[in-house]
């Protein structure tokens, strides 16, 4: 029985963690680029986009689908670098609880 208090206790604790990181997730920011940095997008480590930056060179009527496929190219580079800190900071939160291999929180 003492062990399953305290299953539920470090349970708790993580799920206090958890919400705590959600949180900061949503202040945390990355930026992706494309072009040389010619467009930059700026996202939360929850993948909102939260800024977009094209130089003016880029913008050119007839040069439209290369800036799209750009920004296209930013935003993908910024979404990879979120999920790389959410990565990191999962791996803090859930450090000392062993989980099956593949399995993702939060559920």
């Amino acid at each position: 029985m003492r062990d399953m208090f305290g299953l539920m206790k470090q349970a708790q604790a993580m799920q206090e963690k958890m919400q705590a990181l959600q949180a900061e997730m949503e202040k945390i920011e990355v930026e992706g680029q494309a072009g040389g940095g010619m467009v930059r997008v700026t996202l939360t480590a929850k993948g909102q986009m939260k800024g977009l930056s094209i130089d003016d060179q880029l913008i050119k009527p007839d040069e439209k689908v290369i800036l799209e496929d750009l920004i296209i190219v930013a935003h993908e580079d910024a979404r990879r670098k979120a999920e790389r800190v959410m990565e990191e900071k999962m791996k803090e939160v859930t450090g000392g609880l062993a989980l099956p291999a593949g399995m993702k929180l939060p559920f």
